[in-house]
């Protein structure tokens, strides 16, 4: 599993000078593919990389995940997952350059230190897969509605009715160009055009949600009617919350483009952009989440855009922004699939690494992200089941026990306390998650289950395969009246 590393290891980390044995060729393809072609990149790139990969669509389906959850679990989830994803992106940052000389430049090699050569990749691949594929499924769903808002705001009742369909292929003829750029630098553009929208737009949607002033009748209490839907609403908005705070998936990649000496790790840097992407995200997040639902209530929608219409102007603004964000979150996530993609093609079917297989690869993902898209376009049902079924784990749990299996920290030592404390802390949280989740119920078999503290352990392993549940009813039930490609 791993091996103890004392304090002075630590402070040896770079003492001896790293030895490249790599051959000819695997250096030749290190320099081809797209997270190890560059090693430039400066702190700032590192700030609004993250920003570009967390304060995604997620940030307006808050208010809707609020109206699901109330106000005391919402804000408690809200605060709680700010800390906790903080802390584990911390750990991930400490964890790229842990052994001498060797940079672990991707989230799956990490695990392979930490699990094995081959578990390794069983346990993170899979996951990382799902929340990169599934990121950029959403954004092509996002960026599509969001034109098509755009249109029909800009063109009123003498506009033309257009399909979904159409504006999910327009966004996506953007991407058959932008997939093009090689690395993770040369998208930095993108990548900072992207952060300064999603800043913008989450203001526009709590300023202009605070001018229209709190709705007449505005309700706070349970969204559903029904209990079943109560309960499956509640499972659906815990992975919404999950969907918006996973950025941690493509960190060790954005990592690996800083330079890194033993003088200078590439941690200062990286962890310095961190830092300001965070403080980025409490006010991306926190003012959206609390005040659109504070205006709304429970009838705000799954993207609180669309229950602004007005000033008009402004809100289609804000839809454009929101293109021209999740444009460049859309190539953030891209691009370490488009790494996984290349090295399988180079390294275990030797191609060789050649522009038009780049071209193939490439436009071949970009059009199955696409076609998926417009077959499915079921946009708060995918980011709650997208969101607990993948991003809960990479996100909140893989990197504090990828910790424990490589340290190994001594009991009682300063690090072993803060990993035990922060998951005594999710399991408290999560006890009382539960403990608000069945008091919507009412059943003896129920009170008797509230009694149980045990179940709160059981409960922060499940809370991973729960949360889909919510969303896949929401697409089942959309499903029942959506017509393909409408």
């Amino acid at each position: 599993m791993g091996t103890q590393v004392s304090d002075d290891d630590h402070k040896n980390l770079y003492s001896k000078p790293p030895v490249d044995a790599r051959t000819e060729e695997e250096k030749a393809i290190d320099a081809w593919l797209p997270i190890t072609s560059s090693r430039n990149a400066k702190w700032w790139y590192s700030a609004f990389h993250n920003v570009t990969a967390m304060v995604g669509a997620g940030v307006l389906s808050l208010p809707y995940a609020m109206s699901q959850l109330g106000w005391g679990p919402g804000v408690t989830v809200m605060v709680i997952s700010w800390i906790i994803t903080l802390y584990t992106l911390w750990q991930m940052v400490e964890m790229h350059e842990m052994v001498p000389g060797k940079r672990f430049d991707r989230y799956h090699e990490l695990g392979q230190h930490a699990f094995g050569e081959k578990r390794g990749l069983w346990i993170v691949v899979p996951q990382q897969l799902i929340v990169e594929v599934g990121v950029d499924i959403v954004y092509m769903v996002t960026g599509g509605k969001s034109l098509k808002k755009f249109h029909d705001l800009v063109t009123g009742d003498n506009g033309k009715e257009i399909k979904l369909t159409y504006f999910i292929m327009i966004f996506a003829s953007v991407h058959f160009v932008l997939s093009h750029l090689p690395n993770f630098n040369s998208i930095s553009g993108v990548s900072l055009a992207a952060a300064v929208m999603s800043l913008s737009y989450s203001t526009i949607a709590w300023a202009a949600s605070v001018d229209k002033g709190v709705e007449k009748n505005v309700q706070y209490g349970y969204r559903s009617s029904t209990t079943a839907g109560t309960v499956f609403g509640f499972f659906g908005a815990l992975g919404d919350v999950a969907f918006a705070y996973a950025g941690h998936n493509v960190v060790l990649e954005i990592q690996a483009t800083i330079p890194s000496t033993p003088e200078k790790p590439s941690k200062i840097p990286m962890w310095r952009g961190v830092i300001v992407a965070y403080i980025v995200v409490a006010l991306c997040y926190f003012p959206v989440a609390f005040i659109g639902f504070w205006m709304f209530g429970n009838s705000v929608d799954d993207n609180i855009l669309i229950t602004l219409n007005k000033p008009v102007w402004l809100i289609a603004m804000a839809n454009m922004f929101v293109v021209i964000h999740v444009i460049g979150s859309y190539q953030i996530y891209a691009m370490p699939v488009f790494d996984m993609i290349e090295t399988v093609l180079v390294k275990k079917l030797r191609f060789k690494p050649t522009w038009y297989l780049r071209f193939l690869s490439r436009n071949t993902y970009v059009a199955f992200t696409m076609f998926v898209g417009m077959t499915f376009p079921f946009f708060g049902g995918l980011l709650g089941f997208f969101g607990g079924f993948a991003f809960a784990p990479t996100t909140y749990f893989l990197p504090c026990i990828m910790w424990l299996a490589i340290y190994k920290p001594r009991k009682y030592s300063l690090s072993w306390s803060t990993n035990w404390v922060r998951w005594i802390i999710y399991n408290v949280v999560s006890y009382y998650l539960l403990l608000e989740l069945l008091s919507r119920l009412k059943s003896s078999l129920v009170q008797f289950l509230m009694c149980k503290f045990q179940i709160c352990i059981i409960l922060g392993v499940l809370l991973m395969v729960i949360a889909p549940i919510g969303g896949l009813r929401q697409i089942i039930i959309n499903a029942k009246t959506y017509k393909f490609y409408s």
